[in-house]
């Protein structure tokens, strides 16, 4: 099943509360488990509930890949020992914590928003064991809110700058496509997860944007 619509907990910013890392999927414990068989099917990834520092918004805390992730300090240290039992973690320090808002990344690299100073880029770069480049995309710095990547493809906001779109396509060696969600929402990031083998999208999202979702993240 590449493609597959629902939503979580009512809401079709799927993206703020699942976040894909490699071949597994963080979701809050609470989710219903019809909807984790759900995604289970459609991603055709792992599953692992957590909490974050006790938040269900797991996709906009965390981001990564099979190497490592960056999280919000909100993490505690039970966090701490369920996500390094995945990979390496590195710690967003306050005030730069949202990872999964702040980061776009796949196996081949990782853009991330311009409020992260260059040192934590350096830091990024030995976690996930990927090139890093600092960039906007459509000239706002939630970089990780506003694009969904796998090894396949990346979907952007549609208002994506052409020297963003050059930055995003050497970093992560694919070429990227812009479309909305959810009937318009240019937060794509937010509205969808995907792994390589799939994508779980928001309910309302039209049939037209499914279509460029598969597209851009070569899922047909």
């Amino acid at each position: 099943m590449p493609i597959a619509t629902g939503d979580v907990f009512g809401s079709d910013q799927l993206g703020v509360y699942l976040a894909c890392v490699g071949s597994v999927v963080f979701h809050p414990r609470e989710l219903e488990e019809n909807v984790v068989e759900d995604i289970q099917t459609s991603l055709e990834a792992e599953m692992a509930g957590i909490s974050i520092g006790g938040s269900q918004l797991i996709g906009s805390l965390l981001a990564g890949n099979s190497k490592g992730m960056a999280v919000a300090d909100l993490a505690t240290q039970e966090d701490l020992d369920i996500l390094t039992s995945f990979g390496d973690v590195v710690v967003l320090e306050s005030g730069i914590n949202t990872a999964g808002n702040l980061l776009l990344v796949n196996e081949k690299g990782a853009v991330a928003s311009p409020a992260i100073p260059d040192f934590g880029l350096e830091i990024l770069a030995d976690v996930l064991q990927t090139d890093v480049i600092s960039t906007t995309i459509a000239d706002h710095d939630v970089v990780g809110s506003l694009g969904i990547a796998n090894d396949l493809g990346v979907l952007l906001h549609p208002d994506v700058g052409e020297a963003e779109v050059e930055l995003i396509q050497d970093v992560l060696g694919v070429k990227p496509m812009v479309g909305t969600v959810a009937f318009g929402s240019p937060f794509v990031g937010a509205g969808l997860v995907a792994s390589n083998s799939g994508a779980y999208v928001g309910r309302e999202t039209t049939g037209p944007e499914l279509n460029r979702i598969e597209d851009a993240l070569g899922l047909i």
